[in-house]
């Protein structure tokens, strides 16, 4: 006989409910939200910081490569490299990977190493507990086998 193969609608549920999905998605809503801070710290701090030694806009450093490089934009000559914009985009992403390990991967295994450490010192001490509990009915069977042995004697 044949098995009932499920439906697409079942097979997009059980999808959906799948942790790691949900997990997966709240992570790109909180990535996204966490851009905001980091735009908002590489323009309000980095930008100013290297606005000290020259513009405060990263996307301005760029290099001609070939030609005139004259005018913005569409009206542009010659061969220009941006390289500001790739400077400015790799600090964002320091800091991000920065504030991620420091502020939520580092104290998660920190916590994560804790629990683990409690688990084992708890089962470390259940074994103790049942080996204690064992040597005592242990020498409790040993007592009653000697009563009984010198009970037998005086009979």
């Amino acid at each position: 006989m044949s098995e009932k193969q499920p439906s697409v609608w079942e097979g997009f549920k059980t999808f959906l409910t799948r942790g790691n999905v949900i997990d997966l998605a709240v992570a790109v809503v909180i990535g996204a939200a966490f851009t905001n801070i980091v735009n908002s710290v590489v323009e309000g701090v980095v930008n100013p910081l290297v606005g000290a030694f020259g513009t405060q806009s990263l996307e301005s450093y760029s290099s001609c490569l070939k030609g005139p490089c004259e005018g913005t934009g569409d009206s542009a000559t010659g061969v220009r490299i941006l390289w500001g914009s790739v400077l400015g985009a790799t600090l964002s992403f320091l800091i991000t990977a920065a504030v991620v390990y420091f502020l939520m991967v580092l104290p998660m295994s920190k916590y994560l190493a804790r629990q683990a450490a409690r688990k084992k010192a708890k089962e470390g001490a259940q074994e103790v507990v049942e080996i204690t509990e064992l040597e005592v009915l242990k020498e409790i069977r040993d007592a009653l086998v000697a009563q009984r042995g010198s009970g037998h004697d005086r009979e």
